[in-house]
């Protein structure tokens, strides 16, 4: 009996002792711990790393996979005022913590200060070294981060959680962690579109584009046109939202929505559907190609008036697309007349956003299309230069194209309905503008695929001078397209930034579109839609840009 009794009494005495040290752990050696976080909720902030809902992508079966999460990261902080021997302290935990000896000399010297932040989302070593060293008053422990598990994969669209503008919470910032920061601080997970095979095959692909051609970054968009889901979404340069202030704040921005650009070329292609919508043009009307146009004392040319000559007689609208010729788009525009052809520009939505769910779209830019602007400005609009539109609404454009003529609003949120905006053209104006894109991709032979129709518009133009006015040697390069033109599965739309101004497109991107539409094909499981070898010859590839 005597003896049950002495285990007993042991056992109490060990869970007494136990509470008593664990009572100094959290009143003394991480009493400044706790009450930081106690003035952080009091604040208003509550735990919100812990309970923040979780972002998914989803692939083409379905599954979802993590995008951000919340996991216990190591945090290394001091309490000053349980540290004995400040200079003892300081010399055994600045080799470890990549702090100055100096530096946190002074920091543990601070008396009366119950909570140094020393080291957040350090690495678990570096923590177990820290709990190593058994220094009363500095402490290694775990608190929920955020956490990205594909690292800068789609971090443009994800963006990032850091603190708030008041220091006192955590917050998201940016892509979809901002947009929907409300839901995710409610706990509410955010399922996406972006299906992650294809955001990292397409973010590759551009990450290659770029190297190859030293360009200052680009851009890429993949949406399925029939209901306006973002399948991938990316930036060259990105970021790492685990590390995100190791990086510009420049590279945070979405350009896809968040800037905008001059579209050069591919702008031919809404301002052909434009006209044969209004019923003034049709794909085989012809008029007679001089190489230029004079207009307001400005001499307009076609991009290959030196290398090829003018076009000549005959030239039908089909060519026009095809061989990128400058003065057809004129053509075409003046035959639309100014104020039909900027109805359609408003119609294919160029002045205002699209309504995707990121935050800070811009709209684009049709301000030097007025009532008393120059024709000079209508004619240069008609090819891509003087006006500016974003990305995504340049690709939104186009997906109405090949979606029939019916605009869809572009949304990344996978719990939404696919929403039509309106009509931008008939069914029949749409899909001969689409025949016109096949054939321009089918005479180059430079983005085709084997056995499928594909659809596509290459886009070169000088970039403005941010200094204002005129514009810098250099190119902005782009390339849309989508397919099969049966059944359009995919638009995808890829660009270059600041390039030399020997730059075409048809060398830069277009192999590009043709690698990732290979990819696309293949990962859908795409059947073909005509025979194969169903193309015409191949032509110069300088002539078909």
């Amino acid at each position: 009996m005597a003896y049950r009794f002495s285990i007993i009494l042991s056992a109490v005495l060990l869970a007494y002792g136990f509470l008593v040290f664990h009572l100094y752990q959290v009143q003394l050696v991480k009493g400044g711990y706790y009450m930081a976080k106690a003035q952080s909720e009091i604040a208003g902030s509550g735990d919100a790393s812990a309970n923040r809902g979780a972002i998914y992508f989803t692939d083409e079966n379905g599954s979802a996979l993590p995008a951000a999460v919340n996991q216990q990261s190591p945090v290394i902080y001091a309490v000053p005022s349980a540290i004995k021997n400040p200079a003892t302290a300081a010399a055994k935990v600045a080799p470890i913590v990549g702090i100055s000896e100096a530096k946190l000399a002074k920091i543990f010297s601070k008396p009366n200060d119950s909570y140094e932040l020393l080291v957040k989302k350090a690495d678990q070593a570096m923590a177990d070294k820290i709990t190593a060293l058994n220094i009363t008053g500095v402490v290694a422990d775990h608190e929920p981060e955020r956490f990205y598990p594909l690292g800068a994969v789609a971090s443009q669209v994800l963006g990032y959680v850091g603190p708030s503008a008041s220091g006192n919470a955590q917050t998201g910032h940016y892509g979809i962690e901002g947009f929907y920061n409300t839901s995710l601080q409610g706990a509410s997970d955010v399922t996406l579109t972006i299906d992650p095979n294809v955001q990292i095959e397409a973010e590759k692909i551009l990450d290659d584009l770029v190297a190859v051609n030293n360009a200052t970054g680009g851009s890429v968009i993949v949406e399925n046109p029939t209901t306006g889901a973002i399948i991938a979404m990316g930036g060259d340069p990105s970021f790492d939202p685990n590390d995100y202030a190791a990086s510009p704040l420049a590279n945070f921005l979405n350009t896809d929505v968040q800037g905008v650009y001059e579209p050069g070329s591919i702008m031919k292609v809404i301002t052909m559907a434009a006209a044969i919508d209004a019923g003034k043009l049709g794909p085989n009307d012809t008029y007679t190609d001089k190489g230029y146009v004079d207009i307001n004392k400005r001499h307009l040319t076609n991009y290959d008036l030196l290398t090829h000559g003018a076009w000549g007689a005959g030239t039908t609208m089909t060519q026009v697309i095809e061989h990128s010729i400058n003065s057809g788009a004129i053509y075409a525009e003046n035959q639309t007349g100014n104020d039909t052809y900027l109805s359609y520009l408003k119609k294919f939505g160029f002045d205002q956003k699209t309504g995707i769910d990121l935050p800070g779209e811009v709209s684009g830019n049709l301000s030097q299309l007025t009532a008393k602007a120059p024709q000079v400005a209508w004619d240069t609009a008609a090819y891509g230069q003087g006006v500016a539109v974003t990305p995504v609404a340049l690709v939104s454009a186009i997906s109405a194209i090949a979606n029939g003529g019916v605009m869809m609003r572009p949304y990344l949120n996978a719990a939404q309905k696919p929403q039509e905006i309106r009509r931008v053209l008939s069914t029949s104006t749409a899909a001969t503008v689409s025949q016109m894109m096949v054939d321009a991709v089918d005479l180059a032979q430079v983005a085709n695929v084997n056995g499928y129709a594909l659809a596509g518009k290459t886009g070169s133009a000088f970039v403005p001078n941010p200094a204002g006015g005129g514009y810098l040697n250099m190119l902005n390069d782009s390339y849309v397209g989508f397919g099969p033109v049966s059944n359009p599965r995919f638009v995808a739309f890829i660009r270059l930034n600041t390039l030399p101004v020997t730059s075409l497109a048809a060398q830069s991107v277009v192999p590009a579109f043709k690698r990732l539409s290979q990819f696309l094909i293949n990962y859908y499981n795409i059947a073909p839609d005509r025979p194969t070898n169903d193309i015409v010859p191949n032509c110069k590839l300088l002539l078909c840009n």
